[in-house]
């Protein structure tokens, strides 16, 4: 892993056509800009944890609230407690 520190309008590239160019810092949030060809998939790491899981509870059923859950950052631990898969409470 390497680990930069860049400042605002500052920028990095990775390879020979991807770009990344920091727009602003505030308040200890980073916006970026990305520069890649069509061709490169750019998504936020949270989103590729959910369509995973999205994909496996398809496959095997998993609770929606799990799902909820680590959508909004939390893992599947997180989940409230509710409904089990056969739709019982649990306790």
């Amino acid at each position: 892993m390497l680990i930069l520190q860049r400042k605002a309008g500052e920028s990095l590239l990775i390879g020979d056509n991807v770009s990344i160019s920091i727009v602003s810092v505030k308040k200890g949030q980073v916006r970026l800009a990305i520069s890649a060809p069509v061709e490169v998939p750019i998504l936020r790491s949270e989103l590729l944890a959910v369509a995973e899981a999205n994909t496996d509870s398809a496959i095997e059923g998993a609770d929606p609230a799990a799902l909820l859950a680590l959508l909004h950052g939390g893992d599947e631990k997180d989940a409230p407690e509710g409904k089990d898969k056969k739709g019982d409470d649990t306790v």
